[in-house]
């Protein structure tokens, strides 16, 4: 009886077809850069080019750019909503003077108690009427960008555009993130 010649199955080939690297190559590659160049002048380069990238960003995000835009601010009806509070004066852009108005003359002390009680409770009054139209005003104006968005955009205006506005009314106007695009006075949205 012949024998068989030898099987052919993958599992009589188990080898990797070449040789062990020797361990002085194995280390020579450990040491060097696996990524890039890491010479210092490639390193300041590097750092330049994405100064540079951020200076546009920034830029592209004060300017508007729906590129350069979070997911938050991208989009047409977003744009409508920073419009329409950018283009009034709201009652948020005062909290903040006020607060800082508040903490000055409640820290003022006269000789008689009842004086420095009044002035205490006319501050009081003062802030919370403040926050009170404050939040009237955040509540008109989400309603205002929702109705020209549904006029604009079709039947349903994008979730959270009315507290997208009324947020962006309490900010004051130069803090503004992306920076306002239109004047105050001017309705050409």
């Amino acid at each position: 009886m012949a024998q068989d010649p030898a099987p052919t199955s993958p599992a009589s080939k188990a080898g990797k077809g070449k040789p062990t690297p020797a361990r002085k190559q194995q280390e020579q590659l450990r040491k060097k850069p696996v990524v890039g160049n890491r010479s210092p002048e490639a390193k300041r380069a590097a750092k330049r080019a994405l100064q540079a990238e951020r200076l546009k960003a920034r830029e592209g995000l004060a300017n508007g750019e729906d590129r350069y835009l979070t997911s938050r601010d991208r989009g047409p009806q977003r744009r409508l909503a920073r419009d329409v509070v950018d283009s009034r004066f709201t009652a948020g852009e005062l909290v903040l003077p006020a607060l800082f108005l508040v903490i000055i003359v409640s820290s003022v002390r006269t000789e008689d108690a009842v004086i420095d009680l009044y002035i205490q409770l006319g501050t009081l009054i003062t802030m919370w009427g403040l926050f009170v139209l404050v939040g009237l005003d955040g509540f008109l104006i989400g309603k205002k960008t929702q109705r020209l968005s549904e006029e604009r955009f079709g039947d349903k205006a994008e979730k959270g555009l009315r507290w997208y506005a009324a947020m962006r009314s309490i900010q004051m106007r130069g803090m503004r993130l992306p920076k306002p695009q239109v004047k105050r006075g001017n309705k050409t949205f």
